[in-house]
């Protein structure tokens, strides 16, 4: 692996998409649901039933739902049902708008116009929904260095995609900052060597924190934030 020299100060700043560049928790939660309810014909399945599989990949958080419910599903049930919540997702998707949140394009393009930073996008989602994800959300994704799940033979809390984004920017893991929402990515960030800031849009700060950083918002991350977490300034 060839990463840049630590002496020319660089900076590597990695955002996973799910919960963190936009409110996409609440439109798998929601394409999930109708999928227990359409396909095992399972009802009274919530929200919450689904957070042991935040981050986790789409197969993993399908597991998660059906474990609450005592339910073990197959490998050809897991397939039929990720590939319906993906067609229900991206169905919502192409319905309604989804906006980033608050605080996310500010950084990303604060982060572009300096010379010492490099930017990248790290998730355990698909090529095709990441994908959707980030058009809808007007994040410059393609001047980014980009690793989705279709890449990664192993997913969170796995430190693969982490790794594999590090080394894409040319920037080591301990200096680079990786912005998630949940603690299954914490924990990946923290295992490939990198900084973790956790923003609380999927879960509370409590399941945070291994994180270096727990917030609200990234309204309240600036770049001297990240700066700051890998000099240890």
């Amino acid at each position: 692996m060839l990463y840049a020299n630590a002496m020319s100060k660089l900076y590597g700043l990695i955002f996973d998409v799910d919960g963190v560049i936009a409110d996409t928790e609440a439109a798998n939660a929601w394409a999930s649901i109708k999928v227990f309810a359409d396909f095992l014909g399972l009802e009274g399945v919530v929200r919450k039933d689904f957070e042991a599989g935040l981050g986790r990949g789409a197969e993993e958080y399908v597991k998660a739902g059906a474990r609450t419910h005592g339910l073990e599903l197959t490998e050809e049930q897991i397939e039929k049902i990720t590939q319906l919540r993906q067609e229900y997702f991206l169905k919502v998707l192409k319905e309604e708008s989804m906006p980033p949140f608050p605080g996310v394009l500010d950084l990303i393009e604060k982060a572009m116009q300096r010379e010492d930073f490099r930017l990248a996008i790290a998730t355990s989602g698909t090529h095709e929904k990441s994908r959707a994800v980030l058009e809808a959300a007007n994040i410059p994704y393609k001047k980014m260095v980009y690793i989705h799940g279709d890449r990664v033979k192993y997913k969170k809390p796995n430190p693969e995609l982490f790794l594999l984004a590090a080394e894409g920017i040319g920037i080591e893991p301990a200096n680079c900052v990786v912005i998630e929402d949940a603690p299954n990515g914490v924990q990946a960030a923290k295992t490939a060597g990198a900084k973790c800031i956790a923003v609380t849009n999927s879960t509370t700060a409590e399941n945070l924190q291994q994180a270096d950083l727990i917030c609200e918002s990234l309204v309240e991350v600036t770049l001297d934030t990240i700066c700051s977490l890998i000099t240890g300034g």
